[in-house]
């Protein structure tokens, strides 16, 4: 009886331990593994087939579609804002310290360059809806152009300044208190979904099987690679309070090995119908 009684209270304790603030990153690989695994095919196969409306005309269909290109392009912008006074007192603390390998993986070219990407899309899905006939004329082209790079420019700072700590506390007080942390996790979690979506999108690519050994370790090497390189942006902001656990990158590959696994094997078809 004691023993169990022990084993029950452990078992207890690890959920605090889990919804702590300092966990939040194992929280969001865990969550996107269970999401991968029950949840997102459906999801992802959802959004293919509005994808599909989309490209035949349906006006709604494009507007959802851009409504998520801009989610993914100022979510993380609007959680670091959130979250940034929080994350500094904790960096603060001695419990904390900086990474020398953060340093070299949290260069803002990176994220500017997705950015421009995402930029890219939003401007050519407002061109297309609101200047059909006009995008491709100077006088609208080239300010869209400008706009895009100009407010990628403020949003890459806006989300780079959360590493550093403010110089003094935000003026407004809701940014102070923790519902703006667990909102700004609410936003980063959203962020991260969005990714996985246009990540688990490659699965339905109809990617036949490997054809022997060779091909297999090298698609293996590739997709680990390149799952990262996705898994990478969203997850930034909590990979600089655990980047130094090792546990870390295994629950990353974790978070993505659903998605990994059905490209790795290959599919038959794409059919998603």
């Amino acid at each position: 009886m004691h023993i169990l009684s022990g084993r029950r209270a452990a078992s207890f304790q690890m959920f605090p331990q889990l919804f702590d603030k300092r966990n939040r990153g194992l929280l969001l690989d865990l969550v996107v593994f269970v999401a991968n695994i029950f949840l997102m095919r459906t999801i992802t196969r959802h959004f293919l087939q509005l994808f599909d409306a989309a490209d035949k005309g349906n006006e709604l269909a494009q507007l959802a579609l851009l409504f998520c290109v801009i989610l993914m392009w100022a979510l993380p912008a609007i959680g670091a804002s959130l979250k940034r006074w929080h994350f500094a007192k904790r960096k603060q603390s001695r419990e904390w310290h900086d990474s020398k390998l953060g340093g070299c993986l949290f260069n803002p070219i990176f994220y500017f360059c997705l950015n421009l990407v995402l930029i890219s899309a939003i401007n050519a899905g407002i061109g297309q809806m609101l200047f059909p006939r006009a995008t491709d004329t100077a006088a609208i082209f080239i300010p869209m152009v400008l706009g895009g790079l100009i407010l990628t420019i403020v949003q890459t700072v806006i989300i780079y300044r959360y590493f550093s700590v403010p110089k003094k506390p935000p003026q407004w007080e809701f940014l102070k208190g923790p519902e703006s942390d667990l909102l700004g996790d609410i936003c980063l979690f959203l962020n991260m979904i969005l990714f996985q979506i246009a990540w688990n999108m490659f699965s339905f690519a109809g990617l036949g099987p490997p054809s022997g050994v060779t091909e297999f370790v090298g698609r293996l090497f590739f997709l680990c690679f390149l799952a990262l390189l996705i898994y990478f942006p969203p997850r930034m902001f909590y990979l600089a309070e655990d980047i130094d656990r090792p546990r870390t990158w295994l629950t990353m590959l974790l978070a993505n090995s659903p998605v990994i696994w059905h490209l790795l094997i290959g599919s038959s078809q794409s059919n998603w119908t």
